[in-house]
């Protein structure tokens, strides 16, 4: 009896270190498992790709980020010689260094959101203060011209007359008339300025961190 009882436990024994020996076979399900992630990685890669309308915009950002870059430097060497250099050359170079921030987003790093309502913001506020801007001039026996605006005079009414005081007279009753290429111009000027701001306190931000 005592014989049989050892061969059973032999046997139970066999029994269970043979399931131990065959329940480690069980692992190569979790290694398919992880062998199976990269393949939900590339989908969520493609998915991230840019749509057609994304690419279309950043082309037309580029295309007149390189346009204003050129016409600021073009800018700066046409007016060197102007009544009014130093206005005309600081707007030159706010062309240029916001068309050249635009054309490297990979050097200044703008957040997209703040970029957009930056240049917004400064370009219509900008403008609209810039019409208390004042400037007149007496001209051409007898011409009075009254205009506002800044950089470029977008604003204006004026009259002529037989004497500077009559023609001062007639100007200020006149209506005021808008030269809207000229306010389009000082709203790019004034956004690129807002630009220009913002990068340069985002790349102060960066070095304090």
């Amino acid at each position: 009896m005592a014989d049989a009882a050892d061969d059973d436990s032999t046997r139970q024994g066999g029994s269970a270190r043979g399931l131990t020996e065959r329940a480690p076979e069980a692992e190569p399900d979790e290694v398919d498992v992880d062998e199976a992630e990269p393949d939900d990685a590339d989908v969520d890669e493609d998915e991230d790709e840019p749509s057609a309308g994304a690419r279309v915009l950043r082309f037309l950002v580029g295309m007149l980020a390189a346009g204003t870059l050129v016409g600021g430097l073009t800018w700066i060497l046409i007016n060197l010689q102007a009544p009014e250099p130093l206005v005309d050359v600081l707007v030159g170079v706010v062309l240029a260094v916001g068309g050249l921030i635009l054309l490297m987003p990979h050097r200044a790093r703008l957040p997209r959101r703040a970029a957009w309502l930056t240049a917004g913001v400064t370009g219509l506020a900008g403008s609209a203060a810039g019409a208390l801007y004042h400037s007149a001039y007496l001209c051409c026996s007898f011409a009075y011209v009254e205009q506002r605006g800044f950089p470029f005079r977008w604003l204006s009414h004026g009259a002529t007359a037989e004497d500077p005081d009559t023609a001062r007279r007639l100007a200020a009753g006149s209506d005021w008339h808008a030269d809207v290429p000229t306010q389009a111009v000082n709203v790019i000027v004034w956004a690129y300025a807002g630009i220009v701001v913002l990068a340069i306190v985002s790349a102060l931000r960066r070095r304090r961190r």
